[in-house]
């Protein structure tokens, strides 16, 4: 019989658990942020000066669970008071401030005297203008105003837009200035205002089981990584159709998530409804079609790839021939009349229309499953065992396939097709492309997760967490008007700085506060209740702490 070994002590380190990995758990736990962003605060009052963790305030797709979280109960919020609207929302900009005007007529000056140094040919005061009209274009931006002054700047390349013949015609409504949907009367003289809940897929690229493609020789991997590339202008092109046959603006609240197969697919409660005949009409009749030059034949690979040269762009390595350029590229595509787009995609014959009723069990069940995988890349999850290595695999083989695959116009890989990328640089090279697309945790697809129509709550997500900040403000009857948001200077703090501390020790002390306000927001929680209609005053200081913006997300 063999005796048993204990373990030494090198196998019990390894199987200890690192502390910084409970402080983040512990940290998780008590809905704090993770990666917290340094910033050092004054009071234009007081003068005094702090550094303040701001949360990252991460996208939907963040590792940062806490933050991602907050992010979902807002846009549940957002989904839940657009969907059934019964009246118009308001979408009126007002009057432009003394601020605003006064920010537009800077600007004005700017430009003017930029013409002038032009004019005289004086580079470096043109340079430095335009660095000033660059920081003002910000500002105008910041001071609510959307958009730039010049407006479009370049031209708009545009193609016939005559139907494909194999796709089915549309019927077209005289549309009309409303974003609400038809009502109905009920036999008892109740009024209905119903509304669809509409998953769309991506069409069969070979069979499948469980997920995973019985034959993965046979299975179509670039025709299924252009699909992905290319999904958020399929998007947009079904919207489109939607609002041609409807007659009026549609409004959707959409979602973007991957499929067992990995390939993403749409989520879309609509205001409104219509046929389920006409929606599947809509489906079937819509198709974009990406009008870019040819990458289906490799011109350059491997160490035989372009070269740059300095004011030219890149030239071939052997000839030393300049590249075409992007927009040489489309002339030339536009010129030719037998020329067929590169690239052409459709959605799957699977197409899930259900009519929902404002305020039932089936709308709170949509609205969950809109949120249910925002915080979640595409690429998760994977899985362990047999099938997490056969998905691993598959995750791999679309990857392998997105690697050479143009995902923009500005896109590296193009050089690997003989043409240079839109405003193309030195040091591009094809399997290289930073973007998004190209990521393992993306899948191809670089667009928006979360689709909101802008009429949808007419709200922005800050509005909506400025809502949930007032809601809590009023449930402990507190005085949100005496809270000044101007009072603060807000400056990014370096992570070097001797009174910024290191992560770790951010993070613990964040932990901490956070303890304290809840325990602080219990207190008041019952002090409100005790008073009852008659609210509870309390000081701006009070008012002004941390955990009330913590716990308003």
């Amino acid at each position: 019989m063999t005796a048993e070994v204990e373990p030494g002590p090198r196998v019990l380190r390894e199987a200890r658990l690192l502390a910084r990995e409970v402080a983040e758990q512990v940290a998780i736990d008590n809905g704090v942020c993770i990666r917290p962003v340094p910033y050092r605060r004054l009071d234009s009052l007081t003068g005094l000066a702090e550094v303040v963790n701001v949360p990252c305030g991460a996208t939907l797709e963040s590792k940062c669970p806490p933050c991602a979280k907050r992010n979902r109960q807002v846009r549940r919020a957002q989904c839940r008071e657009g969907w059934h609207l019964e009246a118009e929302p308001v979408a009126s900009a007002g009057e432009a401030s003394e601020d605003q005007r006064w920010l537009v007529e800077f600007r004005a000056n700017l430009q003017g005297q930029r013409d002038e140094a032009e004019h005289a040919g004086a580079d470096a005061a043109v340079a430095d203008l335009d660095a000033a009209i660059d920081a003002v274009d910000a500002e105008i931006n910041a001071a609510g105003m959307s958009g730039n002054v010049l407006g479009r700047t370049a031209g708009q390349r545009s193609r016939s837009t005559r139907r494909r013949q194999d796709a089915p015609d549309l019927p077209r409504r005289v549309m009309k200035d409303t974003t609400l949907g038809r009502t109905f009367t009920g036999s008892d003289g109740k009024t209905y205002r119903p509304s669809l809940f509409v998953t769309l897929t991506l069409p069969s690229y070979g069979r499948v089981r469980g997920g995973m493609p019985v034959d993965p020789g046979r299975y179509d991997y670039r025709r299924a990584a252009r699909d992905a590339l290319h999904f958020s202008k399929l998007v947009d092109r079904f919207v489109q159709n939607l609002r041609r046959v409807a007659g009026y603006d549609v409004q959707y609240f959409g979602s973007v998530e991957p499929q067992k197969r990995l390939a993403p697919h749409l989520h879309m409660a609509i205001r409104g409804t219509l046929p389920r005949a006409e929606m599947r009409q809509i489906v079937a009749a819509t198709y974009h079609q990406v009008w870019w030059p040819a990458a289906d034949e490799v011109v350059y690979d491997g160490g035989h790839r372009p070269v740059w040269s300095a004011g030219v762009g890149y030239v071939d390595p052997a000839s030393g021939e300049v590249l075409p350029t992007w927009d040489e590229a489309l002339d030339r595509l536009g010129a030719d009349e037998d020329a067929e787009p590169l690239h052409v995609m459709r959605f799957g014959a699977q197409a899930d229309v259900q009519g929902v009723l404002a305020g039932s069990k089936d709308a709170d069940q949509c609205i969950r499953y809109l949120s249910k995988y925002l915080t979640k890349s595409l690429g998760e999850p994977i899985g362990d065992g047999a099938d997490g290595a056969a998905r691993r695999a598959h995750a791999a083989r679309l990857v392998d396939a997105l690697r050479y695959e143009p995902c923009s116009p500005g896109c590296a890989n193009w050089l690997r097709y003989g043409v240079q990328p839109k405003n193309a640089k030195a040091g591009l090279r094809p399997g290289r492309c930073r973007s998004k697309a190209h990521k393992p945790e993306h899948l191809g697809y670089a667009g928006r997760r979360v689709l909101v129509s802008r009429k949808w709550s007419n709200k922005t997500m800050g509005e909506h967490k400025r809502d949930r900040r007032s809601w809590v403000m009023a449930a402990l009857g507190l005085d949100e008007s005496s809270a000044d948001p101007h009072r603060y200077v807000w400056q990014r703090a370096a992570p070097g700085d001797p009174d910024v501390g290191s992560a770790a020790l951010r993070l613990l002390r964040e932990v901490a506060a956070r303890q304290r306000w809840r325990a602080e927001l219990e207190r008041l929680r019952a002090r409100a209740d005790a008073a009852g209609s008659e609210g509870s005053a309390v000081t701006e200081t009070t008012v002004n702490t941390g955990w009330i913006r913590e716990v308003s997300g």
